[in-house]
Formats: structure tokens, sequence, C-alpha cells
């Protein structure tokens, strides 16, 4: 029933499926309240599906880094932001979770193939590691950065 799971101080690895239905007993009324799971800093709503969980984290982080387990191009992203001194929330996601997922705006059709890592700043789908460096190379990241309030210059 854990559904956190911490893996090092900066990755958190969030089951966010939900979870089946308690088993019913004849003593147990229809009224069941919501349980919520809170822990590393998240709450979590079981019964709110993997797309509004999603949603809302993206919107409840100034920079959130969704990848899947052992991705290295979500290591290159998370060390391109430590160097910059940012340090996102990264939410490793199963297959199945994946799909769920915000889709990323097309450049050259490259985003729509691998969906993760994706990075959000602000609420907004920055895409993959690919856009995350052009944009950093074009000067852009760093004003973004500050503009959320990940970023103290």
């Amino acid at each position: 029933m854990q559904r956190l799971r911490s893996w090092s101080s900066d990755v958190v690895q969030l089951d966010l499926s939900p979870l089946p239905p308690p088993p019913s007993s004849s003593s147990s009324s229809n009224n069941t309240p919501m349980t919520t799971i809170t822990g590393a800093g998240f709450s979590i709503d079981e019964e709110e599906s993997t797309e509004a969980r999603i949603r809302r984290l993206i919107s409840e982080n100034p920079v959130i880094v969704f990848s899947r387990s052992s991705c290295c191009m979500c290591h290159v992203m998370k060390k391109l932001l430590a160097t910059i001194g940012v340090h996102p929330t990264v939410i490793e996601l199963d297959e199945h979770e994946i799909a769920s997922l915000p889709t990323p705006p097309a450049h050259d059709g490259l985003s729509s193939r691998n969906p993760a890592p994706a990075v959000f700043i602000g609420g907004t789908c920055v895409g993959g590691l690919e856009s995350l460096v052009a944009l950093h190379l074009s000067g852009h990241l760093v004003p973004k950065l500050v503009e959320v309030g990940a970023l103290w210059v």
C-alpha cells in the first residue's frame, strides 16, 4: 500500500495509478471517506485519476521532470538544472503512467516519439532533453526559471 518510494534525496518514485477499491464488507457503509496519502512533500488523493494527479503535480511545482526509471537523459537534465542552481522535482513514472503525460510541443516530430523524460517549467511543457538544452543555449532558460521562482539571481 506504500505509494511513495524515496530513492534518493532528489528523486521520488510515485505510483500514480489508482488503487483498487477496498474490499467491501457487510458492516461498511457506502459513504467511504476519501483516502489521502502524504509524504515527501506530496499529497495524493487515491480517487484522483492519473491524468489529474500529473496535472496537479505540474501546477504545484515550478520545475518538474517526469522520467523513466534509470533514464540517462533525465540524469543529464537534472545535472544541467543543478549546474544552473535549480533542483527540480523528479517523478519516475511506470510505462503505463507515461501515456498520461500531457503531450509536449512538437519540434520536427521528435518529441512525440519519446514522451519521457519531460520537463515542465511554470506549468508549461518545455519538452525533452533536446528542448531543454536548446532553451539553455538560446539564453532563455535562466530568465524562465527566474520568472517562475525556481531560481534567484
